[in-house]
């Protein structure tokens, strides 16, 4: 790997070999978040997810991007309704209409990648579900975008438009990174236009882009537990999430799923 720097920015240009580690990393999550995605129905506790997360981990090889850091202590994040990112798995039993986003990261060959999923429980309003489509629509034309040559900003300015378009929130307080050797590296990602319009994209470059919405306003608030961030509002959140590498045609998706 050699680092690319731009101003401030000292970003990570991944050669054959870290690529090579990032592909089987970023398919071992995706079959993990593929299955604790099956997982999720009602009656399902959060904690219960987390622990055969951490199973698969266990027999695939893999370690943990979350559990430790900073103290964090699971190896997802799982954010049900209003909950926005870094929910701790808890005895909650989802019910029939939660939404639940569950987000995981693991380290294979002292690489990290990241992806999150957003699941209906049972039958959900048609508001949530638009909530999930959008958001998923939003991460798909980003990826469609994201190529050599062009900065962030084209990135973000898709995402926030898509989003905003339907009537729902970007949250401004959270935003996608840069990933490798650590699990949070230059450049971040917003998912909004910004006066910073952020680096140009170079092959070689892998990112986690993560739109983060919301169903109303997207101000959100850190809860007592010092980890989970909320809605203020209380209306529906969804994040959805992939690792992706920066190729010469475009972008490749490093935590594509079974199906």
């Amino acid at each position: 790997m050699k680092i690319w720097r731009e101003g401030k920015l000292r970003i990570g240009i991944k050669d054959k070999e870290d690529i090579k580690a990032m592909r089987e990393g970023g398919k071992i999550l995706g079959k993990i978040l593929y299955e604790v995605g099956k997982m999720a129905k009602a009656g399902v506790t959060t904690l219960e997810l987390d622990q055969h997360a951490e199973k698969m981990m266990k027999e695939m090889n893999v370690l943990p991007s979350f559990k430790g850091y900073h103290g964090y202590p699971n190896v997802i994040c799982a954010n049900v309704n209003e909950q926005v990112v870094h929910g701790i798995p808890t005895n909650y039993k989802l019910k029939d209409g939660d939404i639940v986003t569950i987000d995981c990261g693991v380290i294979h060959q002292k690489f990290h990648t990241d992806s999150a999923i957003t699941v209906g429980i049972g039958s959900i309003s048609p508001d949530a579900q638009k909530l999930i489509n959008t958001a998923e629509k939003a991460l798909k034309k980003a990826i469609e975008t994201a190529r050599p040559g062009i900065r962030i900003h084209e990135i973000s300015g898709v995402i926030q438009d898509i989003v905003e378009e339907q009537g729902f929130g970007v949250v401004r307080d959270l935003v996608g990174h840069g990933i490798g050797h650590e699990m949070h590296e230059d450049p971040q990602v917003p998912n909004f236009r910004d006066k910073d319009r952020g680096p140009i994209l170079q092959t070689g470059m892998t990112i986690a882009i993560e739109p983060i919405i919301t169903m109303k306003k997207p101000d959100v608030k850190l809860l007592k537990d010092g980890w989970t961030f909320a809605t203020k509002d209380g209306s529906l959140s969804v994040q959805v999430e992939h690792t992706i590498l920066i190729t010469e045609k475009g972008a490749e998706i490093l935590t594509t799923r079974p199906t």
